[in-house]
């Protein structure tokens, strides 16, 4: 399928759908704490969305049985919320969400802590979300795409930590998955040329150990093959002719 070019109009709704995605990220981060469960996550996320007048992009998308996709420790991404999974202090949590406002769609992710949490997870957090700016230095016109992969992926792998080869970042628009993919390590080739007016999803997604996953028995979570610690760190961007703009923040809290 082709890059969509969007418009101007289609900017402005898209700029609209990230701002109030943004917004459903504070209000999650700012609730989040110990004894909720990630049911309970899910419900706030879903409530925060619905009051925007928003749909959740999620929400069974191929079947995904929920809103917002809470990924705990070792599980990497589209962790399934239950009532039965309480989040403990130590934990890190991963919450992925999107928005659909008008037809279009945002979509963004963060890793969070949840109290007091070990040394080595908080960098891993902190590696992540830098390695989402270090790549988004190359995400301007006249580059080419995998600049974005090879910066990500360089400065995650400096750390020793492992970058997740089987899933990547999306274009994004009217649908929630457009071409073209994003990878977030280096390829052989440079990829599609960028253009003012791509709306791209980039989303590292780093482990504290191997960059090996397996997918659990829900066909949803998927894990990390040493079961240690995954970091996730996500926004929908737009290229201009200059700088990139983030567009899934609010009040310019990224």
């Amino acid at each position: 399928m082709p890059i969509t070019i969007k418009s101007e109009r289609e900017i402005e709704l898209m700029t609209e759908a990230g701002r109030i995605l943004g917004i459903v990220h504070k209000e999650l981060e700012k609730a989040l704490k110990p004894g909720m469960s990630t049911l309970d996550i899910d419900a706030l996320g879903e409530e925060v969305i619905r009051s925007y007048g928003c749909e959740p992009s999620f929400l069974n998308y191929n079947g995904y049985p929920a809103s917002i996709c809470v990924s705990v420790n070792d599980e990497i991404v589209h962790g399934i919320p239950s009532a039965k999974h309480l989040i403990k202090e130590g934990d890190i949590v991963s919450l992925d969400a999107g928005v659909i406002y008008k037809g279009y769609h945002s979509d963004a992710a963060r890793t969070h802590a949840v109290g007091e949490i070990r040394p080595d997870l908080q960098k891993l957090i902190d590696v992540t979300r830098e390695s989402f700016f270090e790549g988004i230095k190359f995400a301007k016109e006249g580059n080419h795409l995998y600049d974005i992969s090879r910066a990500i992926g360089d400065y995650a792998e400096s750390f020793g930590y492992g970058v997740v080869r089987e899933l990547c970042g999306h274009g994004i628009g009217t649908s929630l998955h457009e071409s073209p993919e994003i990878p977030n390590f280096q390829m052989r080739r440079r990829g599609p040329k960028l253009k003012a007016g791509m709306t791209l999803a980039i989303e590292p997604m780093v482990n504290l150990g191997t960059e090996r996953i397996r997918w659990m028995s829900d066909n949803w979570t998927v894990v990390t093959a040493d079961r240690k610690e995954s970091a996730h760190y996500e926004n929908t961007i737009l290229i201009t002719k200059d700088e990139p703009k983030i567009l899934s923040i609010a009040d310019g809290n990224v």
